[in-house]
């Protein structure tokens, strides 16, 4: 049970690392002046999938990390 635990906690990391990355900053210089970054409302729907999968992954990797850290699982 161990084992699985430690493999869930390192897949949800590189996974969380992964879905970061992918985000697209807010603000994002020159495009932001003429409100480009806003014109296009399938890339909005995008990325609200995208921060409900991160939440998801990054709750995840906190639980795994809670049990695993304070010995729960052994």
């Amino acid at each position: 049970m161990l084992g699985f635990f430690q493999a869930v906690q390192v897949i949800s990391g590189a996974l969380l690392i992964l879905l970061i990355l992918l985000h697209s900053p807010k603000g994002a210089g020159l495009a932001a002046i003429g409100d480009a970054a806003q014109l296009f409302s399938s890339q909005r729907s995008v990325e609200a999938g995208l921060n409900k999968f991160t939440a998801i992954i990054s709750t995840i990797f906190i639980v795994s990390s809670i049990l695993l850290g304070f010995g729960i699982i052994r």
